[in-house]
């Protein structure tokens, strides 16, 4: 069966609710209150790529696609990846407005109308079922007028569900992504893309992530 926006998997809906419990009451396994649940923090380590497509692309809005409790946009004297410390993120990417958008957290729970100059995309895919997958990605791209950024990673997380299971729910290799990331991208010629897929080289205390870029040309590559 091939699923979408209107008709999405069993597992999307269930997954859905059961994030909605985390963001509520946290994350028990890991003892995690729920205002350190999905708060955001995937996004700063990759404030300096974003701000390069901003600046190739000249977008002055984006929609933040999963953003979790937004509180990433709210932190004041943010230390960059490369150590600068800036005002906000907001401000380090002169952008007139973020709009966040994430299905189970009830503040931002409301499906986006129209399109925005970009559209990014932290740490959320691999949470999705693989079934949905697809038309997940279509929706990142269909919302983009200039361009489009994602990280995805591909082993286990720490994090677990309520059910105990692990949260990333989709663990699969660069090439797969890649491959997902390049369709939907055909379809929408005009927008500039950048996917992140991050694997772990090794084991235990000596494993280190390792990143591949996939993307279009005009994404600077």
């Amino acid at each position: 069966m091939t699923y979408s926006r209107q008709n999405p998997s069993p597992r999307y809906r269930e997954l859905t609710a059961l994030y909605r419990t985390m963001h509520a009451e946290g994350e028990r396994f890991m003892n995690l209150p729920s205002e350190r649940t999905f708060p955001g923090v995937s996004l700063p380590p990759q404030a300096i790529r974003i701000k390069r497509l901003i600046d190739v692309t000249g977008a002055t809005n984006i929609l933040d696609y999963g953003s979790g409790k937004g509180m990433q946009y709210d932190v004041r004297d943010m230390q960059l990846s490369d150590g600068r410390v800036v005002p906000s993120i907001a401000d380090y990417w002169n952008v007139d407005y973020v709009h966040c958008y994430d299905p189970s957290f009830p503040p931002f729970s409301k499906l986006p109308q129209g399109k925005f100059d970009a559209v990014i995309s932290t740490d959320v895919l691999e949470h999705c079922p693989e079934e949905d997958v697809s038309w997940i990605v279509g929706e990142l791209f269909g919302f983009a007028e200039r361009f489009v950024f994602a990280t995805v990673a591909c082993y286990p997380a720490r994090k677990r569900l309520p059910t105990g299971e692990n949260a990333h729910c989709t663990i699969r290799p660069a090439t797969w992504w890649a491959e997902l990331a390049s369709a939907s991208a055909a379809r929408h010629r005009g927008v500039a893309w950048e996917f992140w897929v991050q694997e772990r080289e090794g084991t235990g205390d000596g494993a280190r992530m390792v990143e591949s870029r996939i993307g279009s040309e005009g994404a600077g590559r």
